[in-house]
């Protein structure tokens, strides 16, 4: 046991309060938090990769083709044998397999979590390096 006002107390005290400090969400000066500022930044990897959809779509499903807005392609995460049931939209980035239950997304990262198969934040990252952009916001 501590006495409260013994030196190793209050070290153990100064060694939470640092814990806790660095941990915590610190205010920085633009009103965001030291940990926001560098959570990954979604919304610029997908602007990003929207603008160059047909490229990358081109790269990763190369035996799609465009329908309108939409890119058709082979779904390569089953035995897909025809283009038709796994589409891209190329205005929203939108995607889907409608043979799939449940295989759907928002925008190009999450397609890009779906045809890696790895979360949302790796797959944020690999395309941010593919891209040539920060993957993380302040950079």
């Amino acid at each position: 046991m501590f006495n409260e006002n013994s030196p190793a107390a209050v070290w153990s005290t100064v060694a939470r309060l640092e814990r806790f400090v660095s941990s915590s969400a610190l205010r920085t000066n633009r009103g965001r938090s030291r940990r926001q500022a560098h959570r990954i930044d979604f919304a610029r990897i997908s602007r990003e990769a929207l603008a160059r959809l047909p490229d990358i779509l081109g790269r990763w499903l190369p035996r799609g083709r465009i329908e309108g807005a939409e890119y058709v392609a082979l779904n390569p995460r089953r035995g897909d044998r025809r283009p038709g049931s796994f589409k891209v939209n190329l205005k929203t980035g939108q995607w889907a397999d409608f043979a799939i239950e449940g295989a759907r997304g928002r925008d190009v990262v999450s397609l890009a979590a779906y045809l890696g198969d790895v979360g949302q934040i790796e797959a944020a990252e690999r395309l941010a390096a593919m891209l040539g952009i920060g993957a993380r916001d302040g950079r």
